[in-house]
C-alpha cells in the first residue's frame, strides 16, 4: 500500500509538471483583449444577435450595456424573443425607448422550434436570417447572451482585434458571476478547467487544430459564417460555441460538407489534446479573457452549477465511454492524489511521500493562482481544488448517466435527446 501511494503520488506530480510546462501555458490566464494603439480608419457595421428566453430579470441591464456601446461605426441589435412568457420583449422595448434608441433595436418573435435544432441555435439562426434580408448586410455579427453586461468599449475592442489581425472569429470568456459561496468554490475552477481543455494560446495559433469559443460573446465576420454554410451545420450541437469555432477555423470553402461534419467529433480530437500543431495554416480565430465584460447569471446553489456542467460534460468527451473512464482516472490522479498522498505519508511516517505530495500541491496552487487572481479571490481557495476536482468528476459521470438515460442536455426549460 505504501509503495502504491508513493507511485501514484509521484505520477500525479509528473502530470502536473507536464501540464504546467507543455499544455500551452493554459494556467497563466494571460490571453486578454486590449485596446489597439492605432484606431481603425473605418469601422465596419455590426449586427448584435441576442437570443432571449425568459430573461425579464436581466435583459434591461444587458440590453442597456449594448445600446450604450462606444462604437464609432454603425451597429444594430436584433433580439430574438424565444417564446418568453415573462415580458422579456416588453422590457427590452421600454429600455430602448428610455434611451431613445428604438431605431437600433429590432425584436423578432421566434418561430416554433423545428425538429433537429436546439433552442438557442434556432434563435440565433433567425437573427442571422434577418440580417441576410437587409439591404446592407452587416460586416460582422456579434452573438451574445441576454445575461451579459458588456463594458462600454467591448464591441470596439472586439472589432479592432478582428480587423487588425484579420481574424475570422473573436470570442471572450466573460467574467462569470462569483459572489455566493458555491460560485466562489466552483466557478473559477470551471474557467480553469476550460482553459486546460482548450489552451487559449493553442486556440489562437493559426497552425493549431485546436479551436474553441465562449458562447456569451462571439464576434464572427459575415464571410466566415457564409463559408461554413451558416448555423444550420451546427443545429444539433449542444456545445454550440466550440462547434462554431471548430467550423470557422477548420472548414475550408472548397471542402464544406454539411452532411459529414460532426462538431466536436473530429478524427484528430485525441491527438490534438497532446500536440495540435501541423504544418498547415488554418483560418485564424482568437479566444481570450476579460475583466470588464461580465455575466449576470446567478448560480446560487450547488445544483445550479451542477446542472450547467452536467449539461455538456459528456458531449465534450464525444459520448465515449473510453474517454469517460480515462477522464475519471485522470481527475483522480491529478487532483486527489495530493491529499491522499499527504495523509498516507503522514500515516505511514514516510517523508518521501509527504515531500512528493507537498510538491504536487504546490504546483496545483501555482497553476490555479492566476485564475483565482482573475476572480479576485484569496490563494487559500486553491486548497479546495482537490475537492472541486472530485465534484467535477461526479458531474461528468452524472452527465454520462443522463445521456444513457436519454435525458440529454437542456436550455431554458427545453430538454434534448
Amino acid at each position: 500500500m505504501e509503495n502504491s501511494i508513493l507511485i501514484l503520488t509521484l505520477l500525479s506530480l509528473i502530470i502536473w509538471i507536464v501540464l504546467l510546462m507543455f499544455r500551452g501555458q493554459f494556467w497563466q490566464a494571460d490571453q486578454r483583449l486590449l485596446e489597439v494603439q492605432k484606431p481603425l480608419l473605418n469601422y465596419p457595421s455590426v449586427a448584435i444577435i441576442v437570443p432571449a428566453r425568459n430573461e425579464a430579470e436581466l435583459i434591461k441591464i444587458s440590453l442597456r450595456s449594448l445600446l450604450k456601446q462606444n462604437y464609432p461605426g454603425s451597429f444594430s441589435i436584433i433580439l430574438v424573443d424565444d417564446q418568453s412568457h415573462d415580458g422579456t420583449a416588453n422590457i427590452a422595448e421600454k429600455t430602448a425607448q428610455i434611451l431613445n434608441k428604438t431605431d437600433q433595436l429590432k425584436i423578432i418573435p421566434s418561430q416554433p422550434l423545428p425538429g433537429g435544432w436546439t433552442g438557442k441555435l434556432w434563435a440565433m439562426e433567425q437573427g442571422v436570417k434577418y440580417t441576410q434580408q437587409l439591404i446592407n448586410p452587416p460586416d460582422y455579427i456579434l452573438f451574445t447572451d441576454a445575461d451579459i453586461e458588456h463594458s462600454p468599449n467591448n464591441l470596439k475592442q472586439l472589432v479592432e482585434k478582428a480587423e487588425t489581425e484579420q481574424l475570422q472569429l473573436v470570442s471572450l470568456m466573460v467574467l462569470l458571476r462569483c459572489q455566493s459561496f458555491w460560485e466562489k468554490l466552483l466557478i473559477p475552477p470551471f474557467v480553469f478547467f476550460f482553459q486546460k481543455l482548450y489552451p487559449f494560446r493553442w486556440v489562437n495559433h493559426p497552425q493549431s487544430q485546436l479551436a474553441a469559443a465562449a458562447g456569451g460573446c462571439i464576434l464572427i465576420c459575415r464571410e466566415a459564417l457564409t463559408r461554413i454554410g451558416g448555423l444550420q451545420i451546427l443545429k444539433q450541437a449542444l456545445i454550440d460555441d466550440c462547434s462554431l469555432a471548430q467550423a470557422v477555423k477548420l472548414i475550408p470553402l472548397t471542402h464544406l460538407d454539411e452532411e459529414n461534419f460532426s462538431p466536436l467529433n473530429q478524427e484528430f480530437s485525441i491527438k490534438s489534446f497532446i500536440f495540435p500543431f501541423t504544418s498547415k495554416a488554418y483560418y485564424p480565430i482568437w479566444l481570450g479573457l476579460t475583466e470588464t465584460t461580465q455575466s449576470l447569471r446567478p448560480y446560487p446553489s450547488l445544483s445550479s452549477i451542477w446542472d450547467m456542467v452536467a449539461r455538456t460534460a459528456f458531449s465534450q468527451l464525444n459520448f465515449s465511454i473510453i474517454l469517460l473512464g480515462l477522464t475519471l482516472i485522470g481527475m483522480i490522479l491529478i487532483y486527489l492524489m495530493f491529499p491522499v498522498g499527504l495523509i498516507g505519508g503522514i500515516l505511514h511516517e514516510n517523508g518521501l511521500i509527504i515531500l512528493v505530495a507537498t510538491l504536487t500541491g504546490l504546483l496545483m496552487e501555482i497553476a490555479y493562482y492566476p485564475t483565482l487572481k482573475l476572480y479576485r479571490l484569496s490563494p487559500v481557495w486553491g486548497l479546495t481544488l482537490p475537492f472541486i476536482g472530485f465534484l467535477y468528476a461526479l458531474m461528468t459521470l452524472d452527465s454520462a448517466l443522463k445521456y444513457w438515460r436519454g435525458k440529454g442536455g437542456s436550455w431554458k426549460g427545453r430538454t434534448y435527446p
